[in-house]
């Protein structure tokens, strides 16, 4: 009798390697990646910079000058110093280029990722290789999606951190409503960066050429940031406080204000400032305010990041419902 000896199949070449439309998409679109990669670290590297090695320099300045000690500094204290300058430069970087991602990737997604790919036909040639419409363009948007988020929450966990550490630098030249602040310090920085996502595969499905998809994907984007930007004050219910004289309300998002008749009736931008003939023709009883305090800032920011998931997750169902359109019963 023979002895028959099982031999295992040899190994394929290769059969470690990544594979799959996943694979297919980061190698196709492996500059944007690299690109993003490079962003992040740069920005992160800004950012912990001005965390650590900037701030400690520009306190030690403010410390030799007197101005972090004294109970009354000299005028001297109103600016910073070399060191201080630095530092508010690279608060100033660092947030800025947290602030144009989105707008940055909804010009990639509208040219790059969906526009040029159905210009040239690449994405047709993917249909006919065994892979959907929807499952192709599921994959586009669920990849760049994981990434987006993977390196747009760090940043703004570092943010957060990096300003949270330096008070007695900022010399109450900001505000926690402001753009540069409240966009980077909670969910909207990433809800953001999904939007521009959604909006710019939205534009390339709908133009269907790379050059006009970014510029209007690059526009519209940056209209629905100042968009938002206008609308917040009224997203979330103001609290109200009434004077006979007038408010120093510094530290307060101010949503309107103006008098208030002996009624109870409001004159929008109306002040009198004490002149008597003004408060009588008016019945002026004093001036109102209408503003949202700082423990507004999750509920605002909570209900914006809604608003703005919804609307790309609209988007896409958008995108979805005019690809099975244009590929038919394929998609």
């Amino acid at each position: 009798m023979t002895a028959t000896t099982a031999l295992a199949p040899p190994a394929r070449r290769g059969a470690l390697r990544p594979s799959g439309l996943t694979w297919a998409l980061l190698r196709v679109h492996r500059s944007a990646l690299w690109f993003w990669l490079l962003y992040v670290a740069v920005t992160a590297g800004v950012i912990l910079w001005t965390y650590g090695p900037g701030a400690n320099a520009a306190m030690d300045e403010l410390a030799r000058s007197g101005c972090r000690d004294s109970v009354m500094p000299d005028l001297g204290c109103d600016t910073l110093g070399p060191h201080g300058a630095r530092w508010d430069a690279g608060v100033g970087l660092g947030s800025a280029l947290l602030t144009v991602a989105p707008i940055l990737i909804a010009a990639w997604a509208g040219a790059s990722l969906i526009g040029r790919e159905l210009e040239d036909g690449t994405a047709r040639l993917a249909w006919t290789q065994s892979v959907t419409p929807a499952r192709w363009l599921a994959a586009k948007l669920a990849v760049p999606a994981v990434l987006i988020v993977a390196g747009i929450l760090p940043l703004t966990l570092l943010h957060r951190a990096m300003w949270a550490a330096t008070p007695e630098l900022r010399q109450d030249s900001w505000n926690w409503y402001d753009t540069g602040i409240f966009e980077l310090h909670g969910t909207l920085a990433t809800a953001y960066a999904l939007l521009g996502l959604a909006l710019g595969a939205l534009v390339g499905m709908i133009v269907r050429r790379s050059l006009p998809a970014l510029g209007i994907a690059l526009v519209g984007t940056g209209i629905v940031l100042r968009l938002f930007q206008n609308l917040r004050p009224h997203l979330w219910p103001a609290e109200t406080r009434k004077s006979a004289t007038g408010f120093d309300d510094i530290g307060n998002m101010w949503v309107g204000r103006g008098s208030y008749t002996s009624t109870g009736a409001r004159l929008p931008d109306l002040f009198c400032d004490g002149k008597a003939s003004c408060v009588a023709r008016n019945d002026v009883a004093g001036v109102y305010l209408d503003y949202h305090p700082a423990s507004h800032f999750w509920p605002l920011q909570l209900v914006e990041t809604g608003i703005l998931l919804a609307l790309a997750a609209a988007a896409v169902l958008v995108a979805f419902a005019l690809l099975k359109r244009r590929s038919g019963a394929a998609a």
